[in-house]
């Protein structure tokens, strides 16, 4: 049975509509927007954000102002990591074909991936600018075929988070909003006056963003549904307890509400990674965040073998798993519930974040269990088409028909089917009107 050297005081839950209080803001501010339009939007952003421009569109001019503005090496830098998203991406869409089959003579049998028309991609701001969100949402969409994508992001504190806006425009993004918050999404979903409707909303956000994703389902599609920021690390004896400690935090920072658990068959390296995570925490400068997370949401679990971590580790079903062992590449044949896997020392969960080019928007609270992270398939419709070309294999699947449809007591169905059977094959139609004659 596994010991736990350290519980998590506040156990993350399964996936549940947000709070009351939230909930109600979010439902609120939809209905405003959808009745108000631009309005609306106009009033929140200045309420939430205290900003309030004439036109959140940011013109291409403006958008060339703000990238030349960005320091050089950032742009190197943005551009060195889109490739990468970019590259990783292109290989997933390889993965995927269209295809058409002559299932039997006469038959053809197709599908084809067709690119989602519009897309809207929140790139969250508040306390920090996430630029990676702008790569992971919009290189991806683009790849992916996507002919219009809105991006959008706040402001942080007043200003123009300039780096993001840099990011969006080198991902490929065709119109930049500067707005944020439930009001971006809302505005996206249901469409104002100058913000066009989209189909599909991705990206991160805060509790309101994700309560607002959540509402829209269905009026829209999303990417997934997103919690906090979650890792699990699996270690045995001969992983490094610093670095493990160092990673551990590395998730945490993200917010007081980031799980982060170890998963170790050594007791004395659990022990060890405790104590190092409170001596990094003295002095790490996002303690505010790592601490309480850790506290509230950490965890460190001993495990007879490294058989029973991975049971562990799957019954955690985490965004993050990283596998710090002496056989990582192990994990991959052991363990089916995680966002992505980082295997090995020489990874880290904070490359697959920020810069290694796998996509970094991954299932949370056990979401991982029936479903995989954003990728270029989530900006695909898979359709399917069908063509009987053979008369008589036309004949052939409406006598089929009528018999499974009166099964199903589908009448009406089933007279489709018969009266191709009788068109081609010359069978009988007894509830046909008289002085039909089909064309035959």
């Amino acid at each position: 049975m596994p010991t736990y050297l350290k519980q998590a005081a506040e156990p993350a839950a399964g996936h549940r509509p947000s709070s009351g209080s939230v909930a109600d803001v979010v439902r609120d501010v939809i209905a405003d927007v959808r009745k108000r339009g631009d309005e609306a939007v106009r009033e929140y952003s200045a309420k939430f954000d205290s900003w309030s421009p004439d036109d959140f569109r940011l013109a291409p001019a403006k958008i060339e102002e703000i990238v030349a503005g960005v320091d050089a090496g950032v742009i190197d830098d943005i551009r060195a990591v889109q490739s990468r998203v970019r590259a990783f991406a292109r290989h997933q869409k390889d993965s995927l074909r269209d295809f058409e089959v002559e299932s039997e003579p006469g038959v053809l049998l197709g599908q084809k991936n067709i690119p989602v028309g519009r897309v809207g991609a929140y790139v969250p701001g508040g306390r920090y600018p996430l630029v990676a969100s702008a790569h992971m949402t919009v290189v991806t969409a683009k790849v992916a075929g996507v002919e219009h994508v809105t991006a959008c992001t706040p402001p942080i504190r007043g200003e123009i988070p300039a780096a993001t806006v840099a990011a969006m425009h080198l991902a490929g993004a065709d119109e930049i909003l500067l707005l944020g918050g439930t009001q971006a999404v809302a505005a996206m979903a249901v469409g104002t006056e100058t913000i066009g409707k989209v189909d599909l909303l991705a990206g991160p956000g805060n509790a309101y963003v994700a309560e607002a994703k959540r509402q829209l389902f269905g009026e829209v599609g999303i990417d997934l549904f997103a919690g906090p920021t979650e890792t699990l690390i699996v270690a045995d004896d001969s992983a490094d307890p610093f670095v493990v400690a160092v990673d551990l935090l590395s998730q945490a920072e993200h917010g007081p509400d980031s799980p982060a658990v170890l998963v170790t068959t050594s007791r004395a390296l659990g022990e060890r990674v405790i104590a190092l995570v409170e001596r990094i925490l003295v002095e790490m400068p996002t303690a505010d965040f790592a601490g309480p997370a850790w506290r509230n949401h950490g965890a460190v679990v001993v495990t007879g073998d490294l058989d029973e971590a991975y049971r562990v580790a799957d019954e955690y079903a985490s965004e993050h798993v990283q596998i710090l062992t002496r056989e990582p590449r192990r994990a991959l044949e052991r363990m089916r519930n995680f966002g992505a896997l980082f295997l090995g020392e020489g990874t880290c969960v904070s490359y697959g974040d920020k810069v290694i080019g796998t996509n970094h928007t991954l299932p949370t609270r056990g979401a991982a269990r029936y479903t995989g992270g954003l990728w270029v398939g989530k900006y695909l419709k898979t359709v399917t088409y069908q063509e009987v070309t053979d008369p008589a294999a036309s004949a052939r699947l409406g006598a089929l028909c009528g018999r499974a449809a009166r099964v199903e007591f589908f009448e009406g169905h089933a007279r489709s089917g018969d009266v191709r059977a009788w068109k081609y094959a010359g069978a009988p139609l007894p509830w046909a009107p008289s002085g039909i004659s089909g064309g035959r």
